[in-house]
């Protein structure tokens, strides 16, 4: 790893050999925590072999985190807000784009971003700066203090930018302080101590999904103002009030840490409940497959009806709609996904599955209605199935039962189905699983991303 001081290049080698060994031979959604339950879940011969107790690695000093030539990620917290309110937990100032200071203060005072155009400018109390072209930047004067805006404090910087419609507001911080306020959310919490592996495994695929999307950042077209999202459409976060102490250790234990193939940090997707079995990416995306996504089972050696993610409360579902709420959902989201006349597709006559894929999720689904039958696939079902509320559909593992009329049309539809999330790479829920019954991180990992390496980001 460039730039890395030689103390901690001595750490980094241990952690990697002593916790997650050399080899291991993906919003996403966030998981739906539940009671833990504390089942006993059978061995695998994986798991034969314990990882020995990593080393004492500090882990509460958020600088101990921030590795010497670590690359920033940019999470946008707001995207088009028409204000921006600042403060800090302790001294702050604010800059403009040329680095100029322009105001010098201390929490809990309050600043208030405003916008004219391209230009911002801080106001507090009948006091406000000059307005200022670009961005407006606050930085803490203390590395363990927080910058706030609105109601959250994060870690890092916040930068104020103009754009033509609104505000965007970033939050610029290091992966590894990035990862604190993302990895609790998404794993779910608190984890018991029997199921740190899972939460180390998490902490790797969120920063291996992190570093992948910062590189692709480098020659995709991408928005110039953050490389991230801060909700399921990148990855969850929540800042420093999500931090919690067993995801902040996982996090220390794993620092600098990512999945390879072939020498290249991957993307590695995850989600909160396979229903029993993986899939690959083409069965639900519109993408091609990679050779370390491939469809996984999720069932317990030596059981025939056992699971290690049939602890999620989420692992088996039932989903009713009426024939007004299924008429509803198709007038307002059945037109973006597939094409429709002009006045709109009408009462829906039946539903039904048309085909599946190789790992049991429905492939094909029609909608036959008034003026049409309707195909869908993969992830597009899910949004279009939604709840009068506008909750998509847990997964697209799942059967149909359609009720008709006499007079004709659907009385009601009744959707049976597993699992929770697209079901693509690491099921959180089977990490879990799998922890409690002993696996290792490695072991984990080398599972749901078959193939693949653990190595030090470059």
């Amino acid at each position: 790893m460039s730039a890395v001081p030689r103390g901690w290049r001595a750490v980094l080698k241990l952690v990697l050999v002593s916790t997650l060994g050399v080899a291991c031979s993906p919003k996403r959604v966030p998981i739906d925590d539940g009671p833990p339950g504390m089942i006993s879940l059978p061995r695998t011969a994986a798991d034969s072999v314990k990882a020995p107790t990593p080393p004492d690695i500090p882990r509460d000093e958020p600088p101990s985190q921030r590795l010497e030539g670590s690359r920033d990620v940019r999470v946008a917290l707001a995207t088009a807000a028409q204000g921006a309110v600042l403060s800090g937990t302790g001294a702050f100032r604010i800059f403009d784009a040329r680095n100029r200071e322009v105001v010098r203060a201390r929490g809990p005072d309050a600043w208030s971003v405003e916008r004219r155009g391209r230009q911002l400018r801080a106001v507090r109390q009948g006091t406000s700066t000059s307005w200022s072209d670009g961005f407006l930047t606050l930085r803490s004067d203390r590395e363990d203090e927080f910058g706030i805006f609105g109601a959250e404090k994060v870690r890092g910087t916040i930068r104020v930018i103009a754009s033509d419609t609104g505000i965007v507001v970033v939050n610029v911080l290091p992966v590894e302080w990035y990862l604190r306020g993302v990895v609790p959310l998404e794993i779910g919490g608190p984890r018991a101590g029997n199921e740190a592996a899972a939460v180390e495994a998490q902490a790797i695929a969120a920063r291996s999904y992190t570093v992948a999307r910062l590189a692709a950042g480098e020659g995709a077209a991408r928005n110039a103002n953050y490389d991230m999202l801060s909700s399921v459409a990148d990855q969850v976060y929540g800042g420093a009030d999500a931090e919690r102490p067993f995801s902040n250790d996982a996090v220390a234990r794993t620092i600098g840490l990512v999945l390879k193939f072939n020498g290249r940090v991957v993307s590695a997707p995850y989600h909160s409940t396979c229903g029993g079995e993986t899939a690959e990416p083409d069965e639900v995306w519109r993408s091609s497959n990679e050779p370390f996504l491939q469809r996984v089972s999720d069932r317990i050696p030596g059981t025939s009806d056992r699971f290690y993610c049939d602890i999620s409360p989420r692992f088996s579902w039932t989903r009713t709609l009426s024939g007004d709420e299924l008429d509803a959902a198709v007038r307002a989201y059945l037109g973006t996904y597939t094409s429709v006349p002009s006045g709109g597709a009408g009462r829906v006559r039946n539903v039904t599955v048309e085909s599946h894929t190789p790992s049991g999720r429905v492939g094909r689904l029609i909608i036959a209605a008034e003026r049409g039958n309707f195909a869908l696939r993969g992830n597009d079902i899910r949004y279009v199935l939604r709840t009068p509320g506008g909750e998509i559909l847990n997964s697209t593992y799942f059967s149909v039962l359609t009720e008709l009329r006499r007079e004709g049309g659907v009385a009601r539809v009744v959707v049976k189905g597993n699992g929770y999330g697209h079901g693509i790479g690491m099921c959180q829920w089977g990490a879990i699983g799998r922890a409690r019954a002993g696996q290792s991180a490695r072991a984990i990992l080398a599972t749901y991303y078959p193939g693949t390496t653990v190595g030090l980001m470059n």
